[in-house]
């Protein structure tokens, strides 16, 4: 009988042991899924950052062309379908133009020009030169700015 009753508390720390094994290897493989799932996003994000800040350069130059007066109105139409194409293409893509009002804030503005001026606040945005993007809080390209005091 203390044979049987050895044998069995033997095999029940067995049965207990491959529980354990189990739970673990079923908790590593659910971390080993996640943690890939969250790389393969974010090799997908930097793909399309990539991909994005190629596709702002020629945006900036068809709005820069909208913005010079005595241009053919064919010519103009055309460019103004091609923006409003690519805005459209952004609002799918999630990309969204940063804002360059009011304070400047090195997290999403590249400051390229300082001036003194009285009427503006210390800190404050008095003029962009180029438009900054992002995507999924990622920011794309910063925004181009002259900054007063």
């Amino acid at each position: 009988m203390k044979k049987i009753e050895e044998e069995n508390k033997r095999l029940q720390n067995e049965v207990d042991a491959f529980k354990d094994k189990l739970l673990r290897t079923t908790a590593e493989y659910e971390n080993f899924r996640k943690r890939t799932t969250k790389e393969k996003e974010g090799i997908y994000t930097d793909a399309c950052a990539d991909v994005l800040k190629e596709v702002l350069t020629p945006l900036d130059n068809l709005e820069r062309a909208l913005a010079v007066e005595g241009t053919g109105e064919d010519l103009r139409v055309g460019v103004e379908m091609t923006v409003r194409q690519f805005n459209e293409a952004f609002c799918k893509l999630g990309v969204e133009e940063l804002t360059s009002e009011g304070e400047f804030d090195p997290n999403l503005h590249n400051a390229v020009m300082h001036v003194e001026d009285e009427q503006y606040g210390p800190n404050e945005i008095v003029e962009v030169f180029q438009k900054g993007y992002k995507r999924a809080n990622k920011v794309l390209r910063h925004s181009m700015v002259k900054v007063a005091n």
